[in-house]
């Protein structure tokens, strides 16, 4: 048996004891000294029986007893198990953005509190102490009066009417909605000439070096004209690829993390990153901001032309990652998601029928 220490371990101290974390399984110890030791020394493939010449202070017994609780932990892997191809994709994948951008695997999968839990969690934050100012102002400062902004063209208006809904009708969307809002948001629309890299896409949210890293896959519950199921949006051809039929009013509440009002929802957009697209041309870690930064500017457009389409937005970072990945078959390191949105007919509007 061969073994090796995990590449996707952090070491760190709290309260004056030492803690190992595997940002990839989310297990964490408190540990000895000693362990570091054996971790070092299975930086690369080794026997367990290597490293009795390397510590012969300790017997073989507690050695093996070490080791055995490491490799519990997930922090030493053994040779052709899947846990150390998964290590190994993880590390070869993301080696030029990591340890800094452990941050996504650490927060993937995080617990929530339900509605009632989080209410009294709050009310405990504001007895312990005062919220943070919500605005900033140099008082001492010399003020400009700007004139008044005028609020009157279309854009405009569908800018100040944008706002976060959670009721929905229950009435179905047409098609050809679902249509203008992936293409408005997702959809390219035109391409550059940008040597030495051939033709890059253009869209109506700015991204990184026009990398565009983002993917979306609707999950229709109520669009008339599709079938209840998970869909790939080809932004290129402006067509939606059929993966698999799922029970989409129940998918909806799960993938995010049990928020029940998003039952009624007529359709639910996972967006995902494919992170090979932005690696390749920005190796350095702080490129993962930029990644976060294009999800959100994407999102934000999906609000805006959901508002002028005279749908009810909705989006949240607060997400079921492996449900999600395993229910679009992508592999959670080369494509991963990170925010999902949703719309539907507003409480007490009639549909459109465009």
């Amino acid at each position: 048996m061969l073994i090796r220490r995990a590449r996707t371990l952090l070491v760190m101290w709290h309260e004056q004891r030492l803690v190992l974390i595997n940002y990839r399984t989310h297990i964490s110890a408190t540990a000895e000294p000693e362990a570091v030791r054996i971790l070092h020394f299975f930086d690369d493939w080794a026997r367990p029986s290597d490293l009795y010449s390397f510590m012969p202070e300790y017997s073989r017994t507690s050695l093996h007893a070490g080791i055995r609780q490491l490799q519990e932990k997930s922090f030493l892997v053994v040779k052709g198990t899947t846990d150390a191809n998964l290590d190994a994709d993880l590390e070869r994948t993301w080696s030029a953005w990591l340890p800094a951008a452990s941050f996504h695997f650490g927060t993937k999968d995080t617990p929530f509190l339900s509605a009632a839990q989080a209410a009294r969690l709050l009310k405990r934050y504001v007895a312990e102490s005062p919220q943070p100012r919500l605005a900033k102002s140099y008082p001492q400062s010399r003020g400009i009066e700007l004139p008044p902004a005028d609020a009157g063209d279309q854009f405009i208006s569908v800018l100040m009417a944008r706002k976060t809904h959670r009721e929905y009708s229950r009435e179905s969307i047409p098609l050809g909605t679902i249509s203008k809002l992936l293409y408005y948001t997702w959809g390219v629309t035109e391409r550059i000439d940008a040597p030495p890299f051939g033709h890059l896409f253009h869209k109506t949210s700015p991204s990184g070096g026009a990398r565009h890293p983002g993917e979306v896959y609707l999950l229709a519950s109520r669009v008339r004209g599709l079938s209840q199921g998970l869909y790939h949006y080809d932004c290129v051809r402006h067509r939606l690829e059929v993966l698999r039929s799922v029970p989409a009013s129940k998918k909806a509440v799960s993938y995010a993390a049990g928020q029940e009002f998003l039952k009624d929802a007529a359709a639910v957009f996972l967006m995902t990153a494919v992170f090979p697209r932005t690696m390749w041309k920005y190796r350095f870690p702080r490129a993962y901001r930029v990644v976060m930064l294009d999800a959100g500017h994407l999102c934000q457009t999906f609000c805006l032309v959901a508002t002028w389409l005279g749908l009810a937005p909705f989006c949240t970072a607060a997400l079921k990652e492996s449900e999600i990945e395993k229910d679009l078959g992508i592999d959670g390191v080369r494509e991963s998601p990170l925010y999902l949105a949703a719309v539907g007919v507003p409480a007490g509007k009639l549909p459109s029928s465009a």
